[in-house]
């Protein structure tokens, strides 16, 4: 998760990466295949275009991007993943949970024999296909990055490294896995408060919250507070599209110039990296902000401005 709050208004470590999760089922697609299981991720194939992998974030299922594959339908494939430990998914034991997500993802590219497809991440998510594009940069395509930096531990102190950040991020870790599970889960729940503008949305969040694994989820915050990308962007060719909110930090002195300087700064050794920012979305932009979404997407993959579902 995002969260970008002047230093007056920090939150608590659990606040700022706090769990995030996904959406509302939608009606299944034509040409969508059954959910299959991928060394240990779910992952749902719909449609029969330009492939697209759709990675969600912390604790989020597929559904987050499902209403963004509907839109874009006919011209894309989605594979829409759901990783170990999240949203239901039983948890995988990787020594590192984001090197192992990335490697599990890579072989998926090449077990199906994918050619150089878009990789669409949100937050957690949008790190990991940054990730597979340094690992292996002739197995991506473009990259889509949703509401997401190379390095969230300097989301709200910019002079944060990995090592300045390590104490507080073990700590959080064993915190969090210490408490007891009905503190554990009202923190859980409370953090998702103001992730997306709709109440249904929240709900759903907050059930994919009690469905996530405990460990799966503190290894995976820990390892966003102490994993920085920003010296290594300039070793990728991709082209890359990022996408950003701050509506939802407005009433605690965000702005939408302070908070695109912020993801400049941080993508400041990508060359060509384009950033958008959404004019009134909150971190799942994909819900909050979704025409504005998808005609950012189509225009970057150069997908027909009419697409959508049934088209």
């Amino acid at each position: 998760m995002l969260r970008i709050l002047p230093r007056s208004r920090r939150r608590s470590p659990a606040a700022l990466f706090a769990v995030l999760m996904a959406a509302v089922l939608a009606p299944a697609l034509a040409h969508a295949t059954a959910p299959g299981n991928f060394q240990g991720m779910q992952v749902e194939v719909v449609g029969k275009g330009l492939p697209v992998l759709m990675i969600p974030g912390l604790n989020s299922g597929a559904d987050s991007w499902r209403d963004t594959c509907q839109a874009l339908q006919p011209q894309v494939q989605c594979h829409l993943v759901t990783l170990p430990g999240f949203a239901g998914q039983p948890a995988v034991d990787d020594a590192a949970f984001l090197t192992g997500m990335r490697d599990r993802l890579l072989a998926y590219i090449a077990d199906r024999k994918l050619a150089a497809p878009v990789v669409a991440g949100h937050s957690l998510g949008g790190m990991l296909a940054l990730q597979m594009a340094l690992k292996q940069p002739q197995a991506v395509g473009k990259l889509v990055i949703v509401d997401s930096l190379p390095y969230f531990g300097a989301a709200q102190n910019p002079a944060a490294t990995p090592d300045t950040m390590r104490p507080m991020a073990e700590q959080m870790r064993a915190g969090m896995l210490k408490v007891d599970q009905a503190s554990y889960l009202q923190q859980a729940e409370a953090s998702v408060n103001g992730m997306a503008h709709e109440p249904a949305r929240i709900a759903t969040l907050k059930a994919w919250s009690r469905s996530s694994d405990r460990t799966a989820t503190a290894n995976a915050m820990y390892e966003m507070m102490v994993t920085d990308l920003r010296g290594e962007l300039g070793a990728i060719s991709a082209p890359t599209l990022v996408l950003g909110s701050w509506a939802a930090y407005k009433p605690y002195g965000a702005t939408q110039e302070s908070t695109r300087g912020i993801f400049a700064s941080q993508y400041a050794r990508l060359d060509g990296v384009r950033i958008e920012m959404s004019q009134a979305g909150y971190h799942f932009l994909m819900w909050d902000d979704p025409q504005w979404l998808q005609a950012q997407m189509r225009d970057f993959l150069a997908l027909p401005a009419s697409a959508k579902a049934g088209s």
